[in-house]
């Protein structure tokens, strides 16, 4: 791998990085991308990480348009850029549009969600800066997106066969992402819940090729936990509370067991995320302390000289922006709150000062722990909703002793902790993104301050831009059906074409909840008091808490990924040496590498096709919904993909043999590079060594698990 063995590019060589077309190219695709997927995230409750498909499209353009002496960290700054809108998007809205749910604003404020975007971007930039060292090369934690989006880069340099390797992967990304997203020919996802013993027992898979490829690049140690956390939710916890207080009437077996753990379980992941986080945060303080250290050069720790792969920007000028930015944030928080018709002056003074001093405080937990998931699952499916959820429970208790005190009327409480808590949450996402991009520089070889040059940049674009397309898609639209039945437009009265914006409609319940006094907290509880027994087992906590709050259906596909990558492994072992479990050989090894990274390679191609086709459609999807009355109304002429050829949608056994036969030819090509056995290399011979390596790892783990003989 490129962090063991050293950067694509050579610390000693140097390479144009920030030019003026990677800023000119970077602030388009900026605009493009934070568009697109604050779409999307308001129509499905889920954004799509830009890295990889950015880096994709900088690829081509950068080439296609002839510039001359275009070389691989130009690339990087570009896909750099570009992504900080996406998740600037995500931190957004999923936060600011509850103020439309929870009916405080008519319509989106331009200025309010400009400096939301713009001082939670900048301040989650920043803290970043000082997590770098600690994670990408202290921790060393795989960053899946990271390492794909690598392999993109490098595959697009080098061209050759990892370039032909690519594009066929990434071809085939596509074709899958245009058939599940733009035709919907398939379920995005198979579920099904049955009637077990007195209670009732779920199975379900997203099918994404691009979640099969994240848990093949992450492996299987990690995508293990991760499905642990979802098979206490899903396996434990829901069938438990079922039993216990009975199953929802009125709908399905499968949608009443959904709908416990939406209400119910998902609380207890929040729960075990933020122990998770705080425990993980204390078990690195010394590895924390050192990168500070490091980074202020304070003292030269392990006699290191600053080589240009290793210079971050100047600590004590972030750690001054960072003061700018609280102090900017206290200024924003007492304007914006004291614009609110009931809060007085000092009221609002005490709210301002109150959330500036949280901001100072948590941010950068939030910021740590945001980016340590994105090391371990990736940035596209980092749940940004559960640290928004922790952060309105630690916000809405400070406001609430602050309102109690200086008696502040509810509506102002709930808007007061909206305003503090997006800020937050908008910083918890980019970091995330943030440590991605800064993972896949350290990877090819970019210069970390130049980097981070570009992700400010990137900020700031999608800053400017997202409260416009915000207004745009809320009067084309409306966003979430809760505000538009309190406002339905004439031409759609029964808001059938509302944006759902889940996320938004979620927090907005939880703040009304919470001080109408209706949360959950009993499972926020359950949750901690899991966390703790996982640590106290030694388990990695922060996996298994992720897979505990995200759907167990999103855990499968990351686990059969895992799967594959253990069983390569082993049949490369098999093939070289013979064996399986005693200790490799070097020769093994190395050759385990090879065809490792090939399938990692073939990972990102996929990757980089389904997320690129999630963009594309969602732009198809927006344009097909302009206005006939707009001076844009001819882009509407095609309307959406899934209308273009009537085409219907697959039940659910066809949709798993649809899915499968992709998961096949990942599998396929992954496998193309292994070394043959003495049973030859065909097809046969794949099957029947798979076979052998399936067998002797069951019985291996059943070894491990049986007592010892005495």
């Amino acid at each position: 791998m490129a962090d063991v063995e050293g950067p694509y590019i050579s610390a000693e060589t140097e390479l144009p990085e920030i030019t003026l077309k990677v800023i000119v190219l970077g602030c388009i695709l900026g605009l493009f991308m934070t568009a697109a997927n604050a779409y999307l995230g308001l129509y499905v409750g889920m954004t799509v990480s830009a890295s990889i498909p950015a880096a994709v499209l900088s690829m081509l353009l950068l080439r296609g348009l002839k510039f001359k002496e275009v070389n691989i960290l130009e690339n990087n700054a570009v896909q750099t850029m570009a992504s900080a809108g996406e998740s600037l998007a995500a931190g957004v809205i999923f936060t600011v549009p509850a103020l439309l749910v929870m009916q405080i604003w008519d319509e989106i404020q331009l200025l309010e969600t400009f400096f939301i975007a713009l001082l939670g971007g900048i301040l989650g930039t920043m803290f970043t800066i000082a997590l770098r060292r600690v994670f990408i090369v202290e921790e060393a934690l795989p960053y899946p997106e990271g390492v794909a989006c690598k392999e993109v880069l490098v595959a697009g340099e080098e061209g050759g066969s990892s370039l032909v390797a690519i594009i066929y992967a990434l071809i085939l990304g596509m074709i899958y992402g245009w058939m599940s997203k733009g035709f919907v020919i398939i379920h995005h996802s198979v579920e099904k819940a049955v009637s077990f013993v007195g209670t009732r027992i779920y199975v379900g898979a997203e099918l994404s090729v691009a979640l099969v490829a994240v848990g093949y690049i992450v492996g299987l140690r990690i995508a293990s936990y991760i499905f642990l956390g979802g098979v206490i939710g899903y396996g434990l916890l829901v069938p438990l509370y079922g039993l216990i207080y009975g199953w929802p009437q009125g709908v399905s077996t499968t949608d009443s067991f959904i709908m416990i753990w939406d209400s119910q379980i998902r609380f207890a992941g929040v729960g075990a995320m933020v122990v998770g986080g705080i425990w993980t945060l204390w078990s690195m303080r010394k590895t924390i302390g050192k990168g500070f250290a490091k980074a202020l050069n304070v003292k030269d720790l392990d006699g290191e000289n600053a080589i240009r792969t290793e210079k971050d920007m100047n600590m004590k000028y972030v750690f001054i922006t960072c003061l700018i930015v609280v102090a900017a944030t206290f200024l924003f928080y007492w304007w914006a709150i004291g614009s609110y018709e009931s809060v007085t002056t000092t009221q609002a003074l005490a709210l301002a000062l109150s959330g500036a001093l949280f901001l100072a405080l948590v941010a950068f937990f939030f910021s740590a722990v945001a980016g340590y998931i994105a090391g371990v699952v990736g940035s596209s499916n980092s749940p940004v909703s559960g640290m928004t959820i922790a952060t309105l429970m630690f916000t809405a208790l400070l406001v609430w002793v602050i309102g109690g005190i200086f008696d502040v009327s509810k509506e102002a409480l709930m808007f007061s902790t909206l305003i503090i808590a997006a800020i937050v949450a908008v910083n918890a996402a980019i970091a995330g993104d943030v440590m991605q991009d800064l993972k896949t520089g350290h990877m090819v070889g970019a210069t970390p301050a130049k980097q981070q040059v570009a992700e400010t940049v990137g900020v700031l674009v999608g800053a400017v831009i997202i409260g416009p397309v915000l207004v745009l898609l809320n009067r084309a639209f409306k966003i979430s059906r809760t505000y538009c039945l309190s406002n339905p437009p004439v031409s759609d009265p029964t808001c059938s074409k509302a944006l759902l914006a889940p996320q938004a409609e979620l927090i907005g319940g939880i703040i009304t909840g919470i001080f109408g006094g209706t949360l959950n907290y009993p499972m926020v509880i359950l949750g901690a008091l899991i966390a703790v027994l996982i640590i106290w087992k030694k388990l990695p906590v922060m996996s298994v808490a992720i897979g505990i709050y995200l759907p167990l259906y999103l855990s499968v596909p990351i686990v059969v990924g895992g799967l594959i990558h253990f069983l390569v492994m082993k049949i490369t072992h098999l093939r070289v040496d013979g064996q399986i479990f005693d200790e490799p050989s070097e020769d093994a090894k190395d050759t385990a590498d090879e065809v490792g990274s090939r399938g990692i390679m073939i990972g990102a191609g996929l990757i980089a096709g389904e997320a690129l086709m999630g963009v594309i459609v969602a732009l198809f999807i927006v344009m097909a919904s302009i206005p006939s009355s707009s001076a844009f109304s001819f882009m509407n002429i095609l309307g959406p993909p899934d209308k273009w050829f009537g085409l219907g949608e697959l039940n659910s056994f066809l949709s798993l043999i649809f899915f499968g036969w992709f998961l096949l030819i990942f599998a396929y090509l992954a496998t193309r590079t292994l070394p043959e056995g003495e049973n030859g290399n065909g097809i046969f011979a794949l099957f029947k060594d798979t076979g052998v390596a399936i067998v002797k790892s069951i019985s291996a783990l059943i070894k491990s698990i049986m007592p010892p003989n005495r």
